[in-house]
């Protein structure tokens, strides 16, 4: 391709400002956003009705995240939330296509309220762009309210509920942008018609992969399974797979075993966080282990965790072998924990959109999932054999040696790296840039 055509290369990127997982799937497209990434529910110019509508939807769920670990009701609360957005069986096959409460809801204030309409009248001033979501509704919005261009929507989750599809969906013309074959045959059951789904896989950030040749991703992976494999029980037995899929290996960078702990959005799990650090608080002290903690953009968040230190005796290793990752805005957030990921052996979080993550040969410790989606999300980690369930945090010392040890962790970064879609960003940009991929039954095959 022409590096004019390249530079002719643009979308409207259109994300929403709801915990990470749709920020974060957009992040990768900030170099080709016209007009940079679009926050939904959060633009200059949003109508007060618009913004009143959202604000109460994304308060209520951040509510409900956190409400899950309040004694007594917490449970119930969230149980009764997650009922509307779960995701039913998938087998028997049979058509799922019934329209729920949740979706005539969103069409109603569609309806009524013109919800969204003004972003869409805006975007609409330069039609020949396609038009990329990482969010339903917002995907909704364009096609409800007369986008002219091509819309395409971003699956952000391994397997998803009805919500994602339009009221009617054989009529859309809304193109999905799926990350595993799961989320591709759920469409397909709710209705969406076969030509306008694409597998793809998740998309991840460019500069942890490296180009099509994985540069970075290959290095990164190299020095990550000699420090996930002190005895070398893992690389004697499969160096031929290795040498064959990361290529020989080059300088192995010299650094303590990285192990990083990432919060959801809403800022849950938080306790988790300083149950680790009391659990490996004599590794901190030994210079065995790096600990990098993930408070996004949450103040109270990094402020919990900065307590947690000093209540355990580790302040003068904050800023050497701890870490607390903050930022003031969603960009520069990801921009940092993306830098961190290359350096990073193990990465402990729940389920979230960050399953995909292992794609990049980091395996990941999973905590408890939180919603339907996360539960999917999960059992697609541990088929894979690049996610390990978290054992009991408080002996983490403990179960972290056995792993390392035995070699676990390192075949799970393999596992990750080898069976996991790594170039959904690239798969992305060509499906949208190129017409005549779309002309096909949509599914293209993952590299």
């Amino acid at each position: 391709m022409s590096s004019n055509k390249k530079q002719n290369r643009k979308a409207w990127v259109v994300a929403v400002d709801m915990g990470y997982g749709h920020e974060r799937a957009a992040n990768p497209f900030s170099d080709i956003a016209n007009e940079g990434i679009i926050i939904a529910n959060n633009y200059q110019g949003i109508p007060e009705e618009d913004r009143r509508v959202w604000q109460s939807s994304r308060k209520f769920y951040e509510f409900v995240s956190r409400a899950k670990y309040l004694p007594l009701i917490g449970n119930i609360i969230f149980g009764v939330f997650d009922y509307f957005q779960r995701i039913n069986p998938f087998y028997p096959r049979r058509d799922l296509s019934a329209k729920t409460m949740q979706l005539k809801y969103m069409y109603r204030l569609m309806r009524h309220s013109n919800w969204g309409k003004n972003l869409i009248e805006y975007l609409n001033k330069d039609p020949q762009i396609p038009f990329l979501a990482t969010f339903f509704n917002v995907a909704f919005f364009a096609e409800y309210h007369g986008y002219k261009g091509d819309i395409y929507c971003i699956v952000t989750d391994t397997d998803i509920s009805r919500t994602w599809a339009p009221l009617e969906p054989h009529n859309s013309k809304i193109k999905y942008l799926a990350p595993t074959n799961r989320a591709v045959e759920r469409l397909k059951l709710y209705g969406v018609k076969p030509q306008n789904i694409f597998l793809t896989g998740f998309p991840l950030p460019k500069d942890n992969i490296g180009g099509r040749q994985m540069t970075n991703l290959k290095s990164d992976l190299w020095d990550r399974i000699h420090q996930l494999d002190p005895t070398h029980k893992f690389i004697n037995k499969y160096h031929e797979s290795l040498n064959h899929y990361l290529g020989p290996v080059k300088k192995i960078t010299k650094r303590p075993l990285t192990l990083t702990f990432a919060v959801g959005g809403a800022g849950a799990q938080r306790e988790l966080g300083a149950n680790i650090l009391k659990s490996l608080r004599k590794w901190i002290i030994s210079g065995k282990i790096k600990i990098n903690l993930i408070a996004g953009i949450r103040n109270e968040v990094y402020i919990y965790f900065k307590e947690a230190i000093n209540k355990l005796g580790l302040q003068k290793h904050l800023g050497e072998n701890i870490d607390i990752i903050f930022a003031i805005n969603k960009n520069d957030y990801f921009d940092r924990f993306n830098q961190i990921l290359r350096v990073t052996d193990i990465l402990w979080t729940k389920p979230s959109e960050l399953a995909f993550f292992t794609a990049l040969g980091i395996p990941i410790v999973i905590s408890d999932p939180i919603g339907s989606q996360e539960f999917y999300n999960q059992n697609w980690l541990t088929s894979l054999g690049g996610g390990i369930n978290q054992d009991n945090p408080k002996y983490a010392d403990q179960w972290l040696s056995d792993w390392l040890e035995s070699g676990w962790l390192a075949e799970a970064a393999f596992q990750g790296f080898l069976d996991a879609p790594k170039f959904g960003t690239y798969k992305i940009e060509e499906i949208i840039f190129n017409k005549s991929l779309t002309k096909t039954n949509g599914h293209v095959e993952l590299l």
